[in-house]
This record gives structure tokens, sequence and C-alpha cells, in this order.
């Protein structure tokens, strides 16, 4: 598929509603915490693409918004959010941001959802093989080293949406997406590392269409408040 349809994959990747923001977000401080005590503050970093940002949903309504907004009602916590994460990310282009940003080393949280534009772009999967790990043991070390500080997300199924069904062969787009996250899955397993799996919600979809935001691609706050069901009690568990 050239790419005159990737070009359609990164607009539908943008098409957003209610506030969205299409920009790269890095170190973005959601909380004035000048009055607050340091041992009331928790740091969220959160890695990834257009899954992370929260294309075509409103600023709040994505999974990292939400899941600090639920972090900080159960556990009392003030929480810093930075996201680093861009539309048509893969996992090169999230490498390169992060080696030429950089990151502190001290974040309480750390979450990892990548992959599903190299699926898109066709990338060899063996640069997946390489590339993926090298980015949860940079979550690790922005964590200060504690891999119980991360939790990687499986990948949705935008198979599951108007436009998935409309692009390629959904069956093996979805064949695809289970290669990934099997790979993944299994690599956070020998390395101890926390892995969320929400790709079945995402997979809802046509028969739930209220899961797909507005263009017809993305989750929708409803789908990511699902997402942050599942992440929610090992993230509280972690975030202390």
């Amino acid at each position: 598929m050239k790419k005159i349809q990737y070009l359609i994959f990164i607009v539908s990747f943008t098409l957003h509603s209610c506030g969205a923001n299409d920009d790269f977000i890095a170190n973005q401080n959601n909380t004035n915490n000048e009055n607050i005590p340091v041992d009331e503050i928790r740091s969220l970093l959160s890695l990834g693409d257009s899954y992370t940002i929260g294309h075509s949903v409103c600023a709040t309504c994505k999974f990292p918004e939400q899941l600090k907004n639920k972090l900080s009602a159960d556990t009392f916590y003030t929480i810093d959010l930075n996201v680093i994460a861009q539309t048509g990310w893969t996992t090169a282009n999230l490498k390169n941001a992060i080696d030429n940003q950089g990151i502190s080393s001290n974040y309480d949280l750390v979450t990892l959802l990548i992959g599903v534009n190299n699926q898109y772009q066709n990338i060899p999967f063996s640069v997946y093989e390489t590339e993926f790990p090298e980015l949860v043991q940079t979550a690790i070390t922005a964590a200060n080293g504690n891999k119980d500080k991360v939790i990687v997300v499986s990948i949705p199924d935008y198979a599951y949406t108007p436009f998935g069904q409309n692009t390629g062969n959904p069956d093996t787009i979805s064949q695809e997406i289970d290669m990934y996250n099997d790979f993944a899955e299994s690599y956070c397993q020998s390395q101890d590392v926390t892995f969320v799996y929400i790709t079945d919600i995402t997979r809802n979809g046509l028969e739930q269409p209220e899961l797909v935001a507005s263009d017809g691609l993305h989750p929708s706050e409803l789908a990511y408040a699902k997402f942050v069901e599942r992440i929610l009690p090992f993230a509280i568990e972690k975030i202390d």
C-alpha cells in the first residue's frame, strides 16, 4: 500500500474534535504544584503515538489524562503528566524523539504504547523486534531503573473501525496486530514488566460504534475509559 494510503492514514490519525492536539506533546505539566508538598506529587510519563495523544477526542479524554485523573482521585496524590507522542510515530520515531529531547530518570510511573505505525507502514517486523525492547528499556530507565514502575499497553486493532474495514484486508490487519502484541507481551513477561491487554476492547468497535471516535478510526473517550479501567489497578500499585 503505498504511500498515498500512508498519507491518508496520517490524515485520518490527525482528524480530531473537541480540542485535541495535533502537535508533538512533550514535557507537558498539567498542574501548578508550587505549593504542594513534594511527597504528595507523583509523576507520570506516557510514551507512544496517536493512541497516546488521543487524536479525535478532547484534551482530557485521552487515556493518559483519564489515568492521571483516576490516580489523583483514588490515591489523593497530585499527578504530573508528561507525554512524548505524535501521530504516525513508529518505534524509530519515538526513539529519535526521546534521544533528541532527553528525558529525566525519576518518573514514578511510565506507560508505553507503540507499534501500530510499524504495522501499517509495512516496516519489517524485525525492526519492531529490535526497537520495542529498546523502548521498554528506555521506559525502565525513565522510571529510575525500576521495571516495576512501567506499564506496556497492547496495540489497539484498527481493523474494527470504519477506516480499517476499507483499508487493505481487515483479517490481515488483525493477524499482524496479534503478531506485534504477542511479541510485546512475551518480551515484557521475560523482563517482568507489566503488560496490559486492551486490544479486545477495540475489537468491539463495529458492534459498539460508540467505542470509535468521530473520525472513524481512533478509540473514543469511552474506549479510553475502558483502557484505564484495566490499567488503573496496576498503576495504583506502582505509583505509591
